[in-house]
């Protein structure tokens, strides 16, 4: 089980790597535009997505490698994902037609309610990791 806790440390730091490209574009050598775009949105909560991945792959196969999820497990799983889809949702409103600013503006802004959804969010996902790795019962 070394092995697979290996690989979700190894997915956990290239979504490190990957949310870190999103944020700041311009250590991969792009010139950052104005804002936030879709684009760079989309490769920040991908990032996102394989860190929470990673972590919970790492402290399944690390501390409750042959033992089955609990419901407290499951819980933390479930926090974990929605939080990841309300970051989508928060992040993506404009884009997708129901933020707060397409009626005032032609093109999609990455406003101050977005800002504090998409932080929720990931507040969230963490939680539902943490969630994980103290509800289950260690493996002796």
């Amino acid at each position: 089980m070394l092995k697979i806790s290996q690989l979700g440390v190894a997915v956990g730091a290239l979504g490190f790597i990957l949310t870190l490209m999103g944020l700041f574009p311009g250590v991969t050598g792009i010139r950052p535009g104005v804002g936030v775009g879709a684009v760079q949105f989309v490769v920040i909560w991908s990032g996102f997505a394989l860190l929470i991945l990673g972590g919970l792959i790492y402290v399944k196969y690390t501390y409750y490698p042959q033992t089955p999820s609990n419901l407290g497990q499951q819980i933390g799983v479930r926090l974990a994902w929605t939080g990841l889809i309300v970051v989508g949702m928060c992040g993506l409103a404009d884009f997708l037609g129901f933020g707060s600013h397409m009626p005032a503006t032609t093109e999609p802004v990455f406003g101050e309610l977005q800002l504090i959804g998409v932080l929720g969010g990931f507040l969230l996902s963490a939680v539902g990791v943490a969630v994980f790795a103290v509800a289950g019962v260690p493996h002796a």
